[in-house]
């Protein structure tokens, strides 16, 4: 008696490796969806949430000395926004004033009612 061997493509196998593999990754995306994380966006306050102080800082005007006297900006940082307001012009949000070398999203939460435009 002989057996006889049906000898398949190539990529018939390689096409059910495919396969597998897209029906695993389905279903761990789908488990990964499910397993209840949920990213969390962080949002910068706009003008109309933050309170401004009297004594706030124009930082279109401001010398290297005044904007020294905001804290957590030292001499480095002061000279890194006049040079920026040098090279690019006002800033016309207080929000440009992340794209300065330096100034991070902590900081600038942290010096935003001590700012203005204007």
């Amino acid at each position: 008696m002989q057996f006889k061997i049906h000898k398949h493509k190539p990529n018939y196998f390689n096409n059910c490796k495919l396969c597998i593999k897209l029906m695993l990754l389905a279903l761990f995306s789908f488990l990964h969806g499910c397993s209840g994380q949920k990213e969390t966006k962080q949002v910068l306050p706009t003008e109309n949430q933050v309170q401004i102080s009297e004594s706030a800082i124009n930082i279109n005007t401001a010398s290297a000395e005044e904007l020294e006297k905001i804290p957590h900006i030292g001499t480095k940082i002061a000279q890194n926004i006049i040079e920026f307001r040098q090279n690019y012009g006002r800033f016309r949000k207080p929000e440009y004033l992340l794209l300065v070398r330096g100034m991070s999203d902590k900081r600038f939460r942290e010096i935003r009612s001590l700012i203005k435009i204007e």
